[in-house]
């Protein structure tokens, strides 16, 4: 259901190239991801954001996906919080 919220966005994904982690989050660890709550302090001081120039319609469909994609298991309890929003990496893409 995710996947196909995130190619209906994204039609120039080829489906069958895709892969899903799960809630283990086992591809993020081998990618070498690390959670927010795990990062050193002194590592992030530097960090910069960047704004990825979106246009007002880029960022509409943006929010109106997010929520949709996100890692947010469906038994979640109200008030707790997704381990998956911790973790530092997000939707990558290997090309080749």
């Amino acid at each position: 259901e995710k996947l196909n919220t995130f190619l209906d966005a994204n039609p120039w994904m080829n489906k069958e190239r895709m892969f899903v982690d799960d809630y283990t989050f086992d591809a993020y660890k081998a990618a070498g991801f690390t959670r927010f709550d795990q990062v050193d302090k002194e590592q992030v001081k530097n960090f910069k954001f960047s704004n990825p120039g979106l246009d007002f319609a880029g960022w509409m469909k943006y929010f109106n996906t997010v929520g949709k994609v996100s890692p947010i298991p469906k038994d979640m309890k109200f008030g707790d919080f997704p381990e998956g929003v911790l973790w530092t990496g997000g939707t990558f893409v290997v090309q080749g």
